[in-house]
């Protein structure tokens, strides 16, 4: 099955209104992003962003003019720095937590230093939280999380696991903590895109590319965004909120953006996958689908609290979502049009 319009997660949006809002690791593309729709439809009382990297700060402030960011405050720091943490928290009411480590290669060759920012990083975020009276936290994770083969994945495990035991922590009217999974970002200056536009830009008349069977989860930024906060509305702590999104073969995507250039076959590096997947056929025992997404509930999760969801149900057993047996893909025609209409690594 093909798709061509990609689902936006529009509908059931909070409100924000007058919120204090804080972006760990905001510096980003999709801090950019997040932040750019958030003043376009809500009058948030404060923006942070929360970062370690000043020059991407500075470049930020540079670009994001006009009486409507006049909410933004930035933070120098790192997620590894407790302190800092509860000191940016201070009567901020949502948190989202999107600072991590995402290079799997870099993981593999930094091991500690993975841990030190995803694993420890996630566990101050909560820490600060809970002192603070921060109300939601949203952690960002990653499909290489599910069934991980890599350090990468495996931190991101660790942290959705903190993230969904906090709520054990913050009490009845504590912080709640949930987390959203999703796919490889098309917008972000990560992504393949970038890379292999920047290639075809230069007249390569090889692209590389790891194995020819290998598929992704892709979603925009844009979608990421509206999936987070209309995940905010949704959240009652411990889910894990997976968006249903298009899959498309890495060499399909090289064909795309290099028709020119023939393909050289390199091989799979340490700890990449074939195909990933963002829900296990373990994880298929509590997991609710929606018309837009699947949830992943806590453990502990009650019928009653399964009814909460509105036209949610069950999935079968079975169940497995993996990139690779996807019921949704994308071709030539749907990745050119979703360029053109993304604002992609600029």
């Amino acid at each position: 099955m093909r798709t061509h319009n990609m689902r936006q997660f529009d509908t059931m949006l909070p409100d924000l209104n007058g919120k204090s809002i804080m972006i760990t690791g905001g510096s980003g593309s999709f801090g950019m992003s997040f932040i750019k729709q958030i003043v376009k439809q809500y009058k948030p009382r404060r923006l942070i962003v929360f970062s370690r990297d000043e020059y991407k700060q500075f470049m930020m402030a540079q670009s994001l003019q006009g009486p409507e960011y006049n909410c933004m405050r930035y933070f120098i720091g790192d997620v590894r720095d407790v302190e800092r943490l509860e000191m940016a928290m201070s009567r901020v009411n949502i948190v989202i937590h999107a600072a991590a480590l995402k290079h799997v290669s870099v993981a593999e060759y930094n091991p500690f230093e993975c841990i030190k920012t995803n694993v420890y990083g996630a566990e101050n975020v909560v820490r600060a939280a809970l002192r603070t009276g921060v109300e939601k936290v949203i952690a960002l994770s990653t499909d290489k999380a599910a069934n991980p083969a890599n350090l990468y994945g495996a931190s991101k495990l660790a942290s959705d696991k903190i993230f969904i035991a906090a709520n054990s922590l913050s009490g009845e009217d504590g912080a709640t903590f949930s987390v959203v999974r999703y796919g490889n970002v098309i917008g972000s200056r990560g992504s393949v895109f970038p890379f292999f536009q920047k290639l075809a830009a230069e007249g390569a008349t090889e692209i590389p590319i790891t194995d020819a069977r290998m598929s992704r989860f892709w979603v925009t930024v844009e979608q990421s965004v509206n999936f987070v906060l209309s995940s905010l509305q949704l959240m009652r702590g411990g889910e894990i909120f997976v968006p249903k999104i298009p899959s498309m073969k890495v060499v399909d995507i090289a064909k795309t953006l290099a028709p020119e250039a023939s393909l050289r076959f390199i091989g799979i590096r340490p700890g990449e996958k074939l195909h990933e997947v963002m829900i296990t056929d373990d994880d298929a025992r509590t997991t609710l689908e929606l018309d837009d997404r699947f949830v992943i509930e806590p453990q502990y999760f009650s019928k009653e609290r399964a009814d909460l969801v509105v036209e949610a149900k069950p999935v079968p057993n079975d169940f497995r979502y993996a990139s690779d047996t996807n019921g949704e893909w994308l071709d030539s025609n749907d990745l050119s049009a979703l360029i053109k209409s993304t604002k992609v690594w600029s």
